[in-house]
């Protein structure tokens, strides 16, 4: 994977969230696209560039496995240290969870066959059947 495409983060990002409660399609690629901003072509952004909200979407992300940090530390002139917080894109977790996607289909492909199989009246409360 050479660079991370708006529908290549949008398919991890859906494949990352909990499949119960989901995430929209349009959902995912209004993050996708709002995070891709940030990177643009890099791999790595400095931290101190993000608004708090923007921060909370980064951690969620990391949370998925989508992104991680790193710091960095420096020594300035004056004998102080400097840390320098980085966030960076996971590209074999990304490229993982594209991949899910199939797998993901064939899991509600099947759950809705075992449904399929049962009578229209089974789903009736005990009080409620005639």
């Amino acid at each position: 994977m050479s660079i991370i495409t708006v529908d290549d983060l949008t398919q991890a990002i859906k494949n990352s969230i909990d499949h119960s409660r989901g995430m929209v399609e349009e959902q995912a690629y209004e993050l996708a696209h709002h995070v891709l901003n940030f990177f643009g072509y890099s791999d790595r952004i400095i931290d101190n560039i993000l608004e708090p909200e923007d921060r909370d979407a980064f951690y969620m992300l990391e949370d998925a496995g989508i992104l991680t940090t790193e710091r960095e530390e420096t020594t300035l002139y004056d004998g102080r240290e400097w840390r320098i917080h980085y966030w960076l894109f996971k590209r074999e977790k990304i490229s993982q969870l594209m991949s899910n996607d199939k797998e993901v289909v064939v899991e509600e492909d099947g759950m809705d066959s075992i449904y399929a199989d049962l009578p229209d009246d089974i789903w009736r409360r005990g009080g409620d059947a005639a």
